[in-house]
């Protein structure tokens, strides 16, 4: 009878958390799908608005709905929460790349670093070991970055892998786009030519042209007995097909033209990455409409290849119209501070929209995102700042990925709480 007894009991608990789990899912649904109001704000759009003042952005359902200038305004709005800016600055979230963001933990730390392999070649995808609850993630929120290009290290191929795009929103769904784009280093090597190299990559493309021209006039009796293509040979036909995009990293003038004479003769979508030599040949970029990628604060030379390296090299290539995009060189443990290698960047001749454009539309270009403007049907990753941006001083006041608030508590605020907590107790045993 007893156990009669707990059994009802422990069928009704069971059905009351399988209820409560039911309802919980729901209104976590339901606050992932609040429409927001942000109005008065200073709203860069990137897009053809331009900068509006006293300005409204409509979000709903992850995307933005709605840009109001300040004189199309409506007086009220039908969405569940309105924000009101006070003048603030209200810009796309910021686009991180070229980092191993989520692939290694510490950099010291063989057994938290998933970035490299050995046997890496065209195919790797590092975005399987993505770790989306990695530490790094909410601390580089805190620099109104949104979301990543994360690049992996490659291996002892010619290619390096393949990039992969995510958002920084923490959640496990957080990669948005896998394999988009190709790597290559080349440039000066510990042993051997960087002929080597440069010849190797010219002869993948020419033999995978060849390939493809073959089978384009060969006929098969039975369509079943032609053979799939394998996985580097789709990657190799896709990237003369112009689908992905081949990221070169190299620095040297000579090496920056021979991969420009490669995109002529394949047509291959070429960017260049470091490109400390570019600005030797900034014309030639900007004809052969070659984006690059580099730090704002890469000025000193650390090899023989980079001795043009300056402050001043992001606004030399983009007054010659090359389309410039700011990356920071070394590791993601500081991707955190790429707003103010804008402000450097600024501060030696770099316009502020260009700037503003190297950390947003023009990095959603290259690698074909849906974000890095504020226009009615992108993604819904904003940020609205205290003040200026590229200042040291101002804060992110509120950030939102695909249309959700984001926190931009990170672990060094928690330990920063625990060791000036005040407490009689020694500091190890305070929470």
């Amino acid at each position: 009878m007893k156990y009669m007894q707990f059994n009802k009991v422990n069928t009704t608990l069971h059905s009351f958390l399988k209820a409560s789990t039911v309802i919980l899912s729901f209104l976590v649904c339901t606050v992932q799908a609040k429409s927001t109001a942000i109005t008065n704000a200073t709203v860069y759009t990137l897009a053809s608005q331009g900068i509006l003042e006293q300005a409204t952005v409509i979000i709903d359902k992850g995307k933005i709905t709605q840009v109001y200038a300040s004189e199309n305004t409506p007086e009220n709005f039908d969405t569940d929460e309105t924000i009101d800016a006070k003048g603030r600055i209200l810009t796309p979230g910021f686009i991180g790349s070229m980092n191993a963001l989520g692939l290694v933990e510490v950099g010291a730390v063989a057994r938290s670093r998933d970035s490299k392999d050995k046997k890496a070649d065209i195919t790797f995808d590092a975005s399987l070991a993505f770790n989306p609850k990695s530490t790094l993630i909410a601390y580089t929120r805190k620099g109104g970055i949104t979301s990543n290009i994360v690049a992996p290290l490659g291996g002892e191929d010619l290619f390096a892998g393949q990039t992969f795009a995510v958002d920084l929103s923490g959640e496990f769904n957080s990669v948005i786009a896998k394999q988009n784009a190709v790597l290559v280093y080349l440039g000066a090597e510990t042993e051997g030519s960087r002929a080597q190299k440069l010849q190797a990559l010219d002869l993948k493309f020419e033999d995978a042209k060849k390939a493809l021209t073959l089978k384009k006039t060969k006929k098969t009796k039975d369509e079943k007995e032609a053979k799939e293509p394998k996985r580097d040979e789709q990657t190799m036909k896709a990237l003369l097909a112009g689908e992905k995009p081949l990221l070169a990293y190299a620095n040297r003038a000579t090496d920056l033209l021979a991969l420009i004479a490669l995109k002529k003769k394949y047509g291959i979508d070429l960017v260049l990455v470091g490109a400390s030599d570019a600005v030797l040949i900034a014309d030639e970029i900007a004809k052969a409409k070659v984006p690059v990628i580099l730090s704002a604060i890469d000025n000193l030379p650390d090899s023989f290849d980079s001795l043009h390296a300056s402050l001043s090299n992001i606004a030399t290539l983009a007054k010659a119209g090359v389309k410039v995009i700011l990356a920071p060189k070394g590791d993601s443990h500081n991707l955190n501070q790429l707003r103010f290698d804008a402000g450097i960047a600024v501060s030696n001749g770099l316009s502020r929209n260009d700037a503003m454009s190297a950390l947003t539309s023009n990095v959603a270009d290259v690698f074909k995102l849906n974000a890095g403007r504020i226009a009615i049907g992108k993604n819904a990753d904003l940020v609205l700042w205290s003040a200026d941006p590229f200042e040291i001083s101002t804060k992110v006041e509120k950030m939102w990925i695909n249309g959700n608030s984001v926190s931009t508590r990170s672990r060094q605020d928690a330990l920063r709480d625990r060791y000036l907590k005040v407490s009689d107790m020694p500091k190890a045993y305070s929470k």
